[in-house]
């Protein structure tokens, strides 16, 4: 099914007769399907050194690599304890990784990134989505069936937010985009290790009016409750809202239709105990159009999320810088139930065992993206030479199936949303990282009781997945290696501390990842490094032991 947007439609429509904009000699080929990198899903974070120079062993790879929870059957906690990668990965192919790009990062002045940085490359003068005009008259290289038409992702985001997080077009109405703060995934996704981002989530129509069919705020806001309840697996309190207007749904479970503060978290199908959608949605479900269950979003789900450059305000803080690395987005296209995901995970088992040399197949292509095999589809944009947003290639989009569906971390494939900021909080949760930033969030509890980010730098002794960052080293670790304990403390109350770069920092990093865009060689790493790390493999034997004896709950 194509992927688009409403949005665009008409824009579309325009133009779609027109002849296609010639190709730009200069650009990366996106009509190569070949993939150079066979094994593109596995990331380079696969490759660090777990042992360091005095023999101690640590572990960054319990955060992906762990037990999961059904729905999700990967269970792949023994990653932690051996590399086991196919034939074709043992030669670390991120070559990116261990280039020196110093000299050309020199060349950079800090004028000049900040200008470069603070450019919008999503919105022209006219508040246009600019990515949007290209793909209305897309140039034939990257017309993917040569229709003269583009039939996959067109951003359509306005990143114009309300109160409540949701987007507002230019004639104020909703786009059904509704931004949610989280906290960050261990890791990649810190700005200190190179980029800041956001996720905005949709979902269909369906699921944002009232049973006559009417647009209805207070409906869509309960149905995303609903679904928050369900991928949480837990209670989530709302505004409250009268049960009769939504189909007569209890909502909280009091027996009674009347007024409703909270969704609360009661399905146990077999035993009788059903949840269910409101609104239109309602009906939608009883006709099997749509499904519930726990750790699982319903068919049309749709994410955006974006890569962004550091900027920094005058207090330092971090923030999201106008110009995007990347615009990401994933559609669930198709539902799956629980015995077809167990039995999809106990296949991919069975064939690794019997073939544990072959790599991957992924299907899809660069305009209609590419397939995870468990109902969801990933396409997106980066950044050409030039900083405009273009397509990314079928190598470039492989690489985000690895994590979206093949480890046992991730809920339904997501991993922003079941990391929401609990109801209760600010505006439960529900801002742009625009309105509010890090500073002053707290730590977020693991399920034994620890906070998180503490427990992974003490289980890491870095502070992210290549045990590279020296600023997160001398910053919150003492003399010996240890996380100090002041450091420590500081942090339940307020995780800026650890995630945000010094705006020194932030320069560096904006530069490195300018110089990789300029080089337009993604194929061989994204990560924003400026000396050749020391902490990554070169070579791994599929044998190797990580040096971890036992696994860690990545929970």
């Amino acid at each position: 099914m194509p992927i688009r947007y409403q949005s665009a439609l008409l824009l579309i429509a325009l133009v779609q007769s027109m002849t296609p904009a010639p190709a730009d000699p200069a650009a990366v080929d996106l009509r190569q399907r070949a993939l150079h990198n066979k094994t593109a899903y596995i990331p380079p974070q696969c490759y660090t050194k777990t042992r360091d120079d005095d023999g101690g062993v640590h572990n960054p790879c319990y955060v992906c690599h762990t037990r999961s929870r059904r729905p999700n059957y990967v269970n792949d906690d023994d990653l932690q304890l051996a590399y086991s990668l196919p034939a074709p990965a043992t030669t670390n192919p991120w070559t990116n990784l261990f280039t020196d790009r110093s000299a050309a990062v020199a060349e950079i002045s800090d004028t000049e990134i900040r200008t470069y940085i603070r450019q919008s490359n999503y919105f022209d003068a006219a508040g246009r989505i600019t990515p949007a005009l290209r793909l209305a008259m897309p140039p034939t290289g990257w017309d993917f069936d040569n229709d003269h038409r583009w039939q996959g992702f067109v951003p359509d985001a306005q990143f114009n937010f309300d109160d409540d997080g949701f987007d507002r077009a230019t004639d104020s109405e909703p786009t059904g985009w509704r931004a949610f703060a989280y906290h960050p995934f261990p890791g990649t996704f810190w700005p200190t290790n190179g980029s800041t981002g956001d996720v905005l989530i949709r979902l269909p129509e369906v699921f944002r009016r009232k049973p006559d069919g009417r647009p209805d705020l207070a409906v869509y806001r309960t149905n995303l409750a609903i679904v928050e309840a369900m991928i949480r697996e837990e209670d989530v309190s709302i505004p409250p809202v009268d049960e009769a207007s939504m189909g007569s749904v209890d909502l909280d479970k009091d027996g009674r239709i009347g007024t409703a503060e909270v969704v609360r978290y009661d399905w146990a199908p077999l035993e009788g105990r059903r949840m269910w959608y409101v609104g239109e949605a309602l009906q939608a479900q009883r006709d099997g159009k749509v499904h519930l269950a726990a750790g699982l979003y319903p068919e049309g789900t749709e994410f955006l999320h974006t890569v962004r450059y550091i900027d920094t305000d005058a207090a330092g803080d971090n923030q999201l810088a106008a110009r995007i690395k990347e615009v990401r987005y994933a559609r669930k296209d198709r539902w799956l139930n629980y015995g077809r995901l167990e039995a999809k995970a106990a296949k991919e088992t069975r064939e690794k065992s019997a073939f544990p040399d072959r790599p991957r197949f992924v299907h899809g292509n660069r305009e209609t993206g590419v397939s995870n095999d468990l109902g969801w589809t990933y396409a997106g944009m980066i950044e050409d030479a030039d900083g405009d947003l273009r397509p990314q290639s079928y190598e470039e989009l492989v690489s985000c199936v690895g994590c979206h569906g093949g480890i046992g971390a991730t809920t339904d494939a997501s991993f922003a949303f079941p990391r929401k900021i609990k109801p209760g909080t600010r505006h439960d949760g529900w801002y742009h990282w625009s309105r509010h930033g890090l500073r002053g969030l707290p730590e977020r509890l693991r399920a034994d009781g620890e906070p998180e980010y503490a427990y992974y730098l003490s289980a890491n002794g870095a502070g992210d997945e290549f045990r590279a960052n020296s600023e997160v080293r001398g910053h919150l670790f003492d003399a010996q290696g240890a996380l100090d304990p002041t450091m420590r403390d500081r942090l339940q109350t307020d995780v800026s501390l650890l995630l945000q770069a010094s705006p020194e920092r932030a320069m560096q990093l904006n530069k490195a990842y300018r110089v990789i865009v300029r080089e337009q060689r993604f194929t061989a790493g994204r990560d924003a490094t400026t000396m050749p790390l020391q902490t990554v493999y070169r070579e791994v034997d599929d044998r190797d032991l990580t040096g971890v004896t036992a696994p860690l709950p990545g929970r």
